[in-house]
């Protein structure tokens, strides 16, 4: 910048750019932990619609066991509904983030025109899209074999 007529000094202030990236790191940190409280989140949720579930099918679980039926027979249909709520959890999120990307993509570029940036947002590709339905589909799923496994051994035909 110094070897351009126009300009008379640069300084470059490295502190700056300290500071930049500490509070880079820092906004990196609460993402995470901000994800792993969603996750939680989403685990506590999907557990406790589970536990509805098989508390208002209670008659119909203890009916099956009479006849034969195990546990797992049991367990596969409150899987399905965890696997099936997690995956819309993940599809809704992903919506979400496309609206939010629409919304504020032209102040972004405006933003970044008056600073005569090439700087874009940028949505989610393929794979982090399939990674977020994927993980999505995973914890209602893991919901819901924590509910069913701790809320289906209580029940037991008399």
């Amino acid at each position: 910048l110094k070897d351009l007529p126009q300009i008379d000094q640069a300084v470059l202030d490295l502190e700056w750019v300290q500071r930049l990236y500490s509070m880079m790191a820092l906004g990196k940190r609460m993402v995470v932990a901000l994800a792993i409280l969603l996750a939680l989140g989403v685990l506590l949720v999907v557990g406790n619609t589970i536990r509805l579930a098989i508390e208002s099918r209670r008659d119909e679980i203890v009916i099956v066991k009479l006849v034969g039926g195990t546990n797992a027979f049991v367990r596969r249909p409150f899987l399905y509904t965890g696997l099936w709520y997690g995956l819309g959890g993940g599809i809704l999120a992903w919506l979400i983030v496309g609206l939010g990307l629409f919304w504020l993509g032209s102040p972004v570029a405006e933003l970044a025109g008056l600073y005569r940036s090439q700087f874009e947002l940028q949505g989610l590709g393929i794979g982090d899209s399939l990674m977020l339905w994927l993980s999505g589909g995973l914890l209602g799923l893991l919901g819901a074999w924590l509910a069913v496994s701790r809320h289906l051994g209580a029940i037991e035909p008399r």
